[in-house]
């Protein structure tokens, strides 16, 4: 057996010359697929439909059959490159500049794939292939596009096949200015809202004969915009609602509208709920309505629930091992959007832990080859410390 560690950059090469925009395959499953399969590991391709939504490919790997079982969450789908002309490199070209490897998904991140197959392979040469415990994939081709026949469906497929890991860990770039600076315990959650108030079109010079709905928008709108939610706790920032649209379909300047409408969304954390934040918007329509009257109608959209992995045995190993191989104390953050560990945290314990993100989504996406190598090595670290301590 070669003591030399497996190399991530010809796997991330491999992949990002796959050109797997959402909801498309491209080859990159099938080319981990073979890759896994060659290296022991029992590969399942799952593909999941639903009606109005496209049909997705997914990949499950697992290497061993006992516990502790660390599943490893990922993505190989990518968010479109724009125009290829804007680019420096052609987006799926995998090219270097010498320090730098390009490409659409090196860092938002088949990055963090490759660099957890290459941790996973040569964690399982070091075991002679003697498994202790249980190390798998779950890779989705749906996590840019609407999350629906990806990892919320080969959850499923894994409970009802026992292979529900015990902890979990997404390879979601969390990094901000170094690798080693920060990873992500939870995720704010998310929750949407269209409001309309009714009223009676009519002439301006008649205002008397109108009923005009947009005072008593704007009223509401006011409220809840200088509202605070609440200020943060130990592992959140607070709250944030954000107007995102104000609309009454009026071109005309002499016309009192027949209705307005807006839109804003609430990012929240575990001082809330959905079912709390939608009674906080009755009570201010109610006020409102109190006040000016009118006829609301409010509806609600729920998208990713807020979650939190406490701070404990899994999260200290992983702080373990980052600054055993990058020397830096990681930032425990909440920031952020949403990923696919909202899915994840409904059946384990699951981090999110990956390079640095400063080029995702971007015009000339790419990763430091030298990160993209210590990226693996953290992930070997975490595989080991995880199977020597068993938390």
């Amino acid at each position: 057996m070669s003591n030399r560690p497996t190399d991530p950059l010809p796997i991330l090469e491999s992949l990002i010359r796959c050109p797997s925009v959402t909801p498309a395959e491209g080859g990159a499953l099938s080319y981990l697929g073979q890759l896994l399969t060659a290296h022991g590991f029992t590969c399942e391709r799952l593909v999941f439909k639903e009606d109005a939504t496209p049909d997705v490919e997914n990949l499950f790997a697992r290497w061993g059959k006992g516990g502790p079982h660390l599943c490893f969450a990922g993505h190989t789908d990518v968010v479109p490159p724009g125009d290829p002309k804007d680019w420096t490199f052609p987006p799926f070209a995998a090219a270097q500049d010498g320090k730098s490897l390009f490409g659409r998904g090196a860092t938002d991140m088949k990055g963090s794939v490759a660099a957890f197959v290459a941790a996973a392979i040569d964690w399982k040469k070091r075991l002679e292939d003697k498994p202790s415990g249980s190390i798998s994939f779950l890779i989705t081709g749906d996590e840019e596009g609407p999350a629906i026949n990806g990892t919320l469906k080969v959850l499923q497929w894994m409970k009802e096949n026992g292979h529900i890991p015990d902890h979990c860990l997404v390879g979601e770039p969390s990094c901000v200015d170094s690798l080693g600076d920060t990873i992500k315990i939870g995720r704010r959650g998310s929750l949407s809202f269209a409001v309309t108030v009714e009223g009676k079109q009519g002439h301006v010079a008649y205002p008397q004969k109108a009923d005009n709905p947009i005072p008593r928008l704007a009223r509401f709108l006011d409220r809840i915009a200088s509202h605070q939610l609440d200020a943060g706790n130990e592992h959140f920032d607070p709250s944030t609602l954000a107007i995102t649209t104000v609309d009454v379909g009026n071109p005309a300047g002499n016309v009192i509208p027949a209705r307005a409408s807006a839109k804003f969304n609430i990012r929240f954390n575990t001082e809330h709920t959905y079912r709390s934040l939608r009674e906080w918007v009755d009570s201010q329509v109610a006020k409102v309505t109190a006040e000016l009257g009118g006829v609301f109608k409010v509806h609600a959209f729920e998208g990713a629930d807020v979650f939190i992995t406490e701070p404990g045995a899994f999260v200290g190993l992983v702080l373990d091992a980052i600054e055993q191989e990058t020397g830096q104390v990681a930032r425990l953050s909440t920031s952020g959007g949403t990923s696919d560990a909202r899915f994840v945290k409904d059946y384990c314990p699951v981090l999110e832990f990956g390079p640095t993100n400063a080029t995702i989504h971007q015009v000339d996406e790419r990763i430091d080859i030298e990160e993209l190598r210590a990226t693996a090595r953290v992930y070997f670290a975490i595989i080991e410390r995880y199977f020597n301590n068993r938390p």
